[in-house]
This record gives structure tokens, C-alpha cells and sequence, in this order.
């Protein structure tokens, strides 16, 4: 089984290992190792002089594309942490539920039409298509299989979105409920053998202890 999780966009050739430059051109591939996907990223000059010629006769080689190196700003933490389609698509990724593929899959199609993801190519695993899309931003690549949603499902998983949207991956569960107070009618056990007006309820059975108030 597959195991689907996001790959970061190197930040070195992992060929040379040498460092991209901001708006450099590289080169990525993807492999299917069995177990996982693997992607490489390497720099125009490695690509040219070892895998522009043969690199699609490598053992596992799936597809290819040509990307641009962009560094990465320095965002500083938000004090407010609001739930975003990324944010959320991420947690769902890393949390690898089944039971929310279809909920992963919209949130890749919404990202998709505000052009922060990019479908790069279509894999079949196990009889069901998997798009790999690729973050314009950060170069991350995210394994989204295709549900095959059917039109009366829409509205279901549209509201489990909103769901998740509002209340995140992992809403806060709640705070167990006090205890209820004690049953006053109930007799605490140190109460249980005292004397009632001096009289004790006898023991031997046919016994009727009387009090008579006057």
C-alpha cells in the first residue's frame, strides 16, 4: 500500500548538492519505490550531463517536469492560528485517514482554482488514479487519490469541509462533565447500624420493632 504523504522541493541538487539560486531552473523526477513515491530534484547542469539522456529507462521513473527554485520568505508565526484549505489539507495528508480522502480531494481542487496547487501528473495505484499536484509556492508535492465522487455525494462532503474548515483536523474534545451530585435520599454508609431513639432494629428475623411517639 501506497503511502501518501508531502514531499518538500529540495533546496540543494541532489546530485552535486549544490544550492538552488533564487528563480533557478531545475529539473524534478519521480520514482515509484513499491512502498512510496520519491521525488529528485536536480539542477539544469546535472540534469543535462546525467538524466536528460536515459532518465525515463530508470527503474521506477513515472514522469518528469521542469520547475523554477523560488527561496522561501521568512514568515513570521501567527499568533492566531486560523485553519486554511492548505493548513487543513496538510493535517489531513499527514493524518492519512480514509475517511476523509473524498474531504482531501475537494480541498485539492479548491487550492487547484486558486492556483496555489498545479495537477503535474496521473498515476493509476491499485486501479484508482492519483493526481500529484505540485504548491506553486513551495514546490511541495501532494498525493491526492481521486474518490470518484458521485453528484449526490457533493453536498455531504462539501459540509464535512465546512466542518473541518470551522473546527479543524483535530477539534478540541470536550471537558468531562461534573459529577451529579449525591442522591440526598440515599443513607451515606457510616449512617448505617446507629440507634434511632434509643431503639436498634433487631436482627432475629419475625421481630417488629415499634416506636411509639406520645
Amino acid at each position: 500500500m501506497i503511502e501518501w504523504n508531502i514531499q518538500a522541493r529540495a533546496h540543494a541538487c541532489q546530485a552535486c548538492r549544490k544550492p538552488f539560486g533564487n528563480k533557478e531552473q531545475l529539473h524534478t523526477l519521480l520514482f515509484d519505490h513499491k512502498q512510496a513515491y520519491e521525488r529528485l530534484d536536480v539542477c539544469e547542469s546535472c540534469w543535462k550531463s546525467q538524466y536528460s539522456q536515459g532518465a525515463t529507462d530508470r527503474k521506477g521513473f513515472i514522469s518528469h517536469w521542469q520547475g523554477v527554485y523560488t527561496v522561501p520568505p521568512a514568515t513570521p508565526p501567527d499568533p492566531i492560528q486560523k485553519e486554511t484549505a492548505e493548513s487543513l489539507l496538510r493535517k489531513l495528508i499527514e493524518q492519512n485517514d480514509p475517511a476523509h480522502a473524498a474531504a482531501s480531494f475537494i480541498l485539492a481542487v479548491m487550492l487547484e482554482r486558486k492556483r496555489l496547487l498545479k495537477v503535474k501528473t496521473q498515476l493509476l495505484e491499485n486501479q484508482q488514479r492519483v493526481f500529484v499536484y505540485e504548491h506553486a509556492k513551495t514546490g511541495d508535492l501532494f498525493q491526492i487519490p481521486d474518490p470518484n465522487l458521485r453528484l449526490d455525494q457533493l453536498e455531504e462532503v462539501q459540509r464535512d469541509v465546512a466542518k473541518l474548515l470551522e473546527q479543524g483536523a483535530n477539534p478540541p474534545q470536550p471537558l468531562p462533565a461534573d459529577p451529579p451530585p449525591p442522591n440526598e435520599t440515599t443513607p451515606l454508609p457510616e449512617a448505617a447500624g446507629l440507634k434511632t431513639d434509643g431503639l436498634q432494629a433487631a436482627e432475629e428475623p419475625g421481630v417488629v420493632v415499634q416506636t411509639t411517639v406520645g
